[in-house]
């Protein structure tokens, strides 16, 4: 009995905090879910671009780099993850966003 209350009092401090894992379609690599992209195929609205991450639908999570968006857009990756096939609309607002939102590869090298 004394081993139980033993146990209980070295953990001291509130539990860490539990952080969802999320992996990117195309590069594959894990990270946190806040460090990722959301895209959503809903029934309705079709594949769009989910900035809060909780939108009804079928996801799919792309990283911050800019060879990933340019990838998911040209390739069948992301057709695959969300299980629908993706106009060429749709390709041309995932390459805009990442434009507008992330930095190109080959200039972070410069």
């Amino acid at each position: 009995m004394s081993e139980s209350i033993g146990a209980r009092a070295r953990r001291k401090g509130p539990r860490p905090k539990h952080v969802p894992l999320r992996t990117c379609v195309i590069c594959r690599e894990k990270d946190a879910k806040r460090q990722f992209v959301r895209i959503v195929r809903t029934p309705d609205q079709g594949v769009q671009i989910d900035q809060t991450g909780k939108q009804n639908g079928r996801g799919a999570y792309l990283c911050t780099r800019f060879s990933c968006w340019e990838r998911a857009a040209a390739g069948t990756a992301l057709d695959r993850a969300l299980k629908a096939e993706i106009g060429s609309d749709v390709r041309s607002r995932l390459l805009t966003y990442a434009d507008e939102h992330f930095r190109r590869d080959d200039a972070a090298q410069s």
